[in-house]
């Protein structure tokens, strides 16, 4: 196409620029990078092992809350963004069992508060400890609650990583002796929504075949070709991978090997200890020790497993200044609740005999708002695209 310019001589049509592009000479800012996905699964574990440290209920609804408003104002305009909502109902079903149970089976906790008597049902002697239905009491609903609480806090706090933490990212930044895992999930992850497409086409089908599609017969008829694409698609994958060079690894002396698998088991069960040790009032004093030796032999197995690894990463997530902030944040809320378990367990742990209203530690609940720092340091969320907006041609 020509065309002729102010001085009537002919010349090529200059191309227009595109809607929202800025004129020529107009520096584009570079877009803000997304938070590594491992600093956000430590803020959460780290709100999580805070939770586990207390039982009081105004403290476990500001946790609660403060991973909330995170997700609220950071959380990506994704599919598995939308994880969040399972995990809140999770914890909302654990917590009615939990009390249905204590209704229903009787609680451990004697209660002069009497608020309603179910029937009795008579046990064998076989069953001794275990009754049905009798006196249900504030104390032991109290009790209850508190106990729930605390588990549905750390269902929040592990849905609040599932929710900001992308799932592809995570598996790309694992170190190289996970590399095999790694690909074993995203390949997992890739092919489940396959799946459920083929069930859905199959189904379909034989419905506008006038053929069942429930019960056992339809399940056969449906899962078998449905079993059939898997495995021809694995047998592809499998090809195109190892055409690429997928599986590969480099020759390591036996005595590394020995001293990586050494290090790494010794760790997991170092790791394994220490958590069992925080959990229960008993190993406070070595839960901690343990969980940090555990970890640095786990890490110091993981490195020298990455050794096998020949592969390169194409444009890594870099760990910055905001991931230290995010992980940091989230470890001060867990040493602070620590040390205030040490310092003043009464406060952590309200009792229930007598019964009384649980009251707010001032600077516990101060240390759990250091939590909300990643929503004010993390880049906002880039808003979702509109396709009845986009331009067209």
């Amino acid at each position: 196409m020509r065309e002729t310019d102010r001085s009537g001589r002919p010349g090529l049509a200059r191309p227009r620029p595109e809607r929202g592009t800025p004129p020529a000479g107009v520096p584009v800012p570079r877009p803000r990078r997304a938070l590594h996905p491992g600093a956000w699964w430590l803020w959460a574990l780290a709100l999580g092992t805070a939770a586990t440290r207390t039982t009081n209920p105004l403290l476990l609804a500001l946790l609660i809350t403060v991973s909330g408003y995170v997700v609220a104002v950071r959380r990506p305009h994704t599919p598995w963004a939308r994880s969040y909502g399972a995990f809140v109902k999770l914890a909302a079903a654990v917590l009615v069992l939990r009390l249905a149970f204590a209704i229903v089976l009787g609680s451990p906790i004697p209660g002069t508060h009497i608020l309603f008597t179910l029937p009795e049902v008579p046990l064998p002697g076989w069953a001794q400890g275990i009754r049905l239905g009798g006196r249900v009491t504030a104390e032991g609903l109290a009790f209850a609650l508190y106990d729930a609480l605390r588990l549905a806090a750390l269902l929040i706090c592990v849905g609040a990583a599932n929710a900001l933490a992308s799932p592809s990212r995570l598996l790309k930044s694992l170190p190289g002796a996970l590399y095999e895992l790694g690909v074993a999930v995203v390949v997992a992850l890739t092919f489940a929504p396959h799946l459920i497409a083929d069930v859905r086409r199959l189904r379909a089908a034989r419905r506008l075949r006038g053929r069942p599609d429930k019960g056992m017969r339809g399940l056969v008829q449906v899962g078998l070709p449905v079993l059939e694409g898997a495995l021809e698609r694995s047998v592809s994958l499998a090809a195109a991978m190892d055409a690429r060079g997928y599986g590969r690894t480099a020759e390591v002396p036996t005595a590394v090997r020995r001293t990586t698998a050494a290090l790494t088991l010794g760790g997991l069960l170092g790791v394994c200890a220490g958590t069992y040790g925080l959990l229960t009032a008993a190993g406070g004093s070595y839960g901690l020790p343990v969980l940090l030796a555990g970890l640095a032999s786990a890490l110091a197995g993981l490195w020298l497993g990455g050794r096998r690894s020949v592969r390169t990463r194409y444009r890594p997530d870099p760990w910055d200044a905001r991931a230290w902030l995010v992980s940091a944040s989230g470890a001060a809320v867990a040493a602070l609740m620590i040390l205030a378990g040490s310092l003043d367990p009464g406060s952590l742990d309200p009792g229930v005999v007598p019964l009384e209203p649980p009251t707010l530690p001032l600077w516990p609940a101060a240390a759990v708002l250091l939590g909300l720092l990643p929503a004010f340091v993390t880049p906002a969320p880039e808003a979702a695209r509109d396709p009845r907006k986009e331009p067209t041609t």
